[in-house]
């Protein structure tokens, strides 16, 4: 039998043998600065656009400009309805389009099993997705403007929009959902709970972060967007007379204002509203950030 004498190693050759004295290699620091580079270009680009943004608007913005409509009459510009008209078209499109996103992902989560079927879903809700928002208005004008005869109105333009970020909620939800470990089911299953139970006190708590932060994504999505709605709500700018009766009634967003100054050539106003835009999408990634730290800690609790 032979016998194995350990020989203790070198203490020089220890330390050479570590990767804390290992030399960095010259690729590694080529793809560092590129990496450092490319962040700086974006982080440039992004402040040079809202920094001429902010440079040619504004000047425009004031108390007139924020709290009337546009007047040939009185001479005065401003796009109060434009506001209503965008805080419209999110608060009706989130009412449909939540619901049926976070119900689609649960099913798809926790109830579906996994198949052809449901990956069959899964690539048609990602391919939806990618549609150009274009096909969404052509397709939300002929369907719900014409055939069902809604015409050129705010719920129009809402009911478009929801089938849009639809899949937004929907994969976002789903992902959420899946990164709450498996031992909370089994546990809350395990003590007797139902299974809706366990879904509704359990799930999704856990996974309100990720699905408050889908949310307030599609909120992004359609506060800035345009083509679809140039087809679908129109472009009105007058004040409400009627609360309820507006959603019949045509309206045109902010991104349809600035479309429409840009046509006429009005590039103040136009940097105007666009200032008033980015005010709105920073907001709404702050409330992201916010929310989504706040249900973390929360969880974590």
């Amino acid at each position: 039998m032979t016998n194995e004498i350990a020989v203790p190693l070198h203490k020089d050759t220890v330390i050479k043998n570590s990767i804390c004295r290992r030399q960095t290699r010259v690729s590694d620091s080529i793809l560092t600065f590129l990496i450092y580079l490319s962040a700086s270009i974006s982080i440039l680009i992004l402040v040079g656009i809202m920094g001429y943004v902010f440079f040619r608007g504004i000047s425009q913005i004031n108390w007139e400009f924020l709290s009337t409509v546009p007047s040939t009459i009185k001479g005065t510009f401003g796009i109060l309805g434009n506001i209503v008209n965008t805080l419209y078209i999110v608060v009706i499109t989130l009412l449909i389009a939540t619901p049926l996103g976070v119900g689609a992902a649960i099913y798809l989560n926790e109830y579906a099993k996994g198949g052809r079927a449901v990956r069959l879903i899964e690539f048609t809700t990602e391919t939806l997705s990618g549609i150009p928002s274009i096909i969404f208005g052509l397709f939300g004008y002929v369907f719900f403007g014409t055939t069902l005869g809604l015409g050129y109105s705010i719920l129009t333009g809402a009911l478009t929009l929801s089938i849009m970020v639809l899949p937004l909620i929907t994969r976002t939800t789903q992902e959420a959902l899946k990164t709450v470990p498996d031992s909370y089911r089994s546990g809350a299953l395990g003590i007797g709970a139902t299974k809706w139970y366990m879904i509704r006190t359990i799930l999704l708590p856990s996974a309100m972060p990720g699905i408050v932060t889908g949310v307030i994504l599609a909120i992004g999505r359609i506060v800035g967007e345009s083509a679809a709605l140039l087809f679908t709500a129109g472009s009105g700018y007058l004040l409400a007379k009627d609360f309820f009766g507006k959603i019949f009634e045509s309206g045109g967003t902010l991104t349809i204002q600035l479309y429409l100054s840009m046509q006429k050539a009005k590039y103040d106003q136009a940097f105007g509203i666009a200032v008033v835009l980015l005010l709105i999408v920073l907001a709404i990634n702050g409330l992201a950030k916010y929310l989504s730290h706040k249900f973390n800690t929360e969880v974590r609790e």
